[in-house]
């Protein structure tokens, strides 16, 4: 009789907190749609009203504010056990080119919550759209449709001394434990003469990955870890630098969760 009120106890502690993951997940994904559309609604009309300069100092420092607040909340949550701050150590440096790798959608807002000054390239149709798009313009991130364009935009912001967050797989992992590298960075780097700092992106869950599918139970807390790697200066051979940026990240994340 108490080892079957011992099996129902434990059934009933699984389904409470199978519903707990599932609410908190699937709620702070809510949480993120919110905060993503009240700042576009903000941003509109400082969009027209601030100048240039001014107007991309907001738009930065606000995307960086609103995704700290959001990474607390996860953390509140019991959503994500993370451990970020390595990327504390880069605010108030020079110029340079931060390359992470790219398991899941959430790598871009919890590294934009580290840097007032961060600037990112964006897929074009995001940029568009009424969720990202009048935060993105506000802060003058830069658009993927134009190659030659986005090296010239990139190289203009890092010249003016911002940093520049790239996903150099130029989309998130489907061959871990990192896919070919794209050609961009090496050519960005070349043309700004300033180092890529590569960032080592180790987290647990298959949770917002490619192929995850929205309705997938939650394994709750998702171990998420940023740290820094290997600095590497520009070089005039772009084809060795690329090759030499895969070849190290291959190295660092054969231990790492995210294969």
């Amino acid at each position: 009789m108490n080892e079957v009120r011992t099996i129902g106890v434990t059934s009933v502690r699984a389904l409470l907190r199978a519903v707990y993951d599932y609410a908190a997940f699937y709620g702070s994904m809510l949480l993120f749609g919110a905060l993503c559309l009240s700042w576009s609604l903000l941003t509109l009309p400082l969009y027209a009203l601030l100048p240039h300069r001014t107007a991309t100092a907001w738009g930065r420092y606000g995307i960086m504010a609103g995704f700290r607040l959001y990474s607390h909340w996860l953390g509140l949550l019991g959503v994500y056990r993370l451990d970020v701050s390595a990327l504390d150590a880069l605010r108030g440096g020079p110029a340079l080119i931060l390359a992470a790798n790219h398991p899941s959608l959430i790598d871009a807002p919890l590294i934009l919550a580290r840097h007032p000054n961060l600037t990112c390239v964006m897929r074009s149709d995001l940029t568009g759209s009424l969720l990202f798009g009048p935060g993105a313009r506000l802060a003058r991130y830069i658009r993927n449709g134009s190659a030659l364009q986005m090296v010239r935009e990139a190289v203009a912001n890092l010249k003016a001394g911002a940093v520049l967050l790239l996903f150099p797989e130029g989309t998130r992992t489907t061959r871990p434990p990192v896919n070919r590298l794209k050609r961009s960075i090496g050519v960005i780097a070349k043309h700004a003469r300033v180092p890529v700092q590569t960032l080592i992106i180790d987290t647990d869950s298959p949770l917002l990955r490619k192929g995850w599918r929205f309705g997938m139970r939650p394994s709750l807390p998702i171990s998420y870890r940023v740290r820094l790697g290997r600095r590497f200066d520009p070089s005039p051979d772009v084809d060795a630098f690329v090759a030499e940026l895969e070849r190290y990240y291959r190295s660092e994340l054969q231990t790492s969760p995210c294969r």
